[in-house]
């Protein structure tokens, strides 16, 4: 009997280019969060390129377990992993209150291990949500991430610096454009190998393309070290405080959340749907990586949504493309000078890749929905206040700024909001009281009409 596509091990050139292309797809994602808190605490130069490296080696580490898989842990499905952008503001916040700032980052280590050891318990018990997601609630929040997303890339096309004179400018929205019409039209004339790896390409020429405008910066090739190694509790021993540990707590939830949507969404995408089982060891996977991350000076780990994106269009759906990809991230955390060689790709060229992926994420979420009965006008209410729900944080940032900056770490999330108003509105609509008796169509896993009860049902007559 032939492998599933998921597990398929491909030749190794193959392996190692469309692994290289995830880590290009979610490099930025993944180095965000230490440059920004680490800003904020205020660490040196070397550093910040040491915590960066710390995430990336950690990413690493946490793709292996959610691909390969040891035991009941890892999903064992064409994810990456890397850092959680949903710690970011709870991480800052952190950093505000702690008057010793060389206190900050042991601090949110020492939370972040214990929120990890926490979701790992509760893994088996979140994994139950999968009942309540069936297609129109699936469709709605991929289509939810893919449109989450989208502004990463409109924001990466524009430049890397908000604040810079060229930022908007009409030479880096060029060249996110060129980069984008390069990867259409690998896409359209190329077939096989070289049509798969078009992202990457698109890339390569793309950074070729802007080394005459001076968008293309080699410094950091030039600095970086060739050899360092993310020496254990670097910046001190974890220390544990009950607020830093309930905000975490928080986003560890959050985090899990999106990861069900993620893994639901991926299982669709590549035709093995994600039973509670995989989702159980998908989130002890993200967890324990979590976990063990502030051991190497990491912060929480979480799916990346972005290369959902990548395994639709692509088509390549091998769990092991995925682990070499978190080959490469081991190896940039353990050699400086490797992971500069991302970091040289300017941020509109990777903003102008970033349109496709994201948009295929959107498209993957629709395709869902054609299969969501939306001939019944509860599924149709469903999906359009759900969508508008989710997209208040992308249109309005500042929908919930009344709002405890507790609430707001869930609330902006537009994926998690919306992953939410689906899941009860598909409930009050589709399985309680009137919505059950009326409901006919089946939305697998839980079919319409089956109420949430636990009387059992009268026996046949015999």
């Amino acid at each position: 009997m032939a492998d599933h596509p998921v597990d398929e091990k491909l030749p190794a050139l193959k392996m190692a280019t469309t692994g290289l292309q995830h880590v290009a797809a979610m490099y930025a994602g993944v180095v965000a969060p230490p440059l920004i808190v680490g800003a904020a605490i205020g660490l040196t130069a070397t550093d910040l390129t040491f915590l960066t490296g710390a995430c990336l080696f950690t990413a690493g580490l946490a793709t292996f377990l959610q691909t390969l898989g040891i035991w009941k842990i890892g999903a064992r499905l064409p994810f990456v992993n890397g850092v959680t952008f949903a710690g970011v503001a709870p991480m800052t916040a952190i950093v505000a209150s702690t008057q010793d700032k060389s206190d900050a980052l042991p601090i949110i280590f020492g939370a972040v291990i214990v929120a990890g050891l926490l979701g790992f318990l509760a893994a088996p018990v979140f994994c139950k949500a999968i009942r309540f997601f069936p297609p129109v609630v699936t469709g709605t929040v991929i289509t939810l991430i893919g449109i989450s997303l989208l502004p990463v890339a409109f924001g990466w096309a524009q430049g890397p610096n908000p604040g810079a004179h060229d930022y908007g400018s009409a030479t880096n929205l060029g060249l996110a454009a060129v980069t984008l019409l390069i990867v259409l039209l690998l896409r359209r004339f190329t077939t096989g190998f070289v049509k798969q790896i078009a992202v990457l390409l698109g890339l390569v020429i793309g950074t070729l393309i802007a080394i005459p405008f001076g968008a293309t910066d080699f410094t950091p090739v030039a600095d970086a070290a060739v050899i360092g190694f993310p020496t254990p509790f670097h910046f001190g021993a974890p220390q544990f405080q009950l607020a830093a540990i309930i905000s975490m707590c928080v986003v560890m939830v959050v985090s899990m959340t999106e990861s069900t949507a993620d893994m639901l969404a991926l299982g669709e995408i590549v035709e093995r749907p994600a039973d509670e089982r995989t989702i159980a060891a998908g989130l002890r996977a993200d967890t324990l990586g979590s976990a063990l991350s502030p051991l190497f000076n990491g912060f929480m780990c979480s799916a990346f949504a972005q290369n959902i994106g990548l395994v639709a269009m692509t088509k390549i759906r091998s769990r092991y493309v995925v682990a070499a990809g978190g080959g490469f991230l081991v190896l940039m955390g353990l050699c400086p000078m490797a992971a500069s060689l991302i970091a040289v790709v300017p941020r509109p060229v990777l903003g102008g890749a970033g349109v496709v992926l994201f948009g295929s994420v959107a498209a993957s979420g629709i395709q869902t929905l054609v299969r969501a009965a939306l001939d019944k006008d509860n599924n149709v209410l469903i999906v359009a206040v759900s969508l508008a729900v989710g997209i208040i944080p992308i249109t309005a940032p500042e929908f919930y700024h009344a709002f405890p900056e507790t609430a707001r770490i869930v609330l902006d999330s537009g994926i998690s909001t919306g992953c939410v108003a689906a899941v009860l509105l598909n409930l009050v609509f589709n399985h309680l009281g009137k919505g059950a008796r009326d409901a006919h169509d089946v939305t697998h896993p839980m079919e319409a009409g089956e109420e949430l009860t636990n009387t059992p049902k009268a026996p046949a007559a015999s």
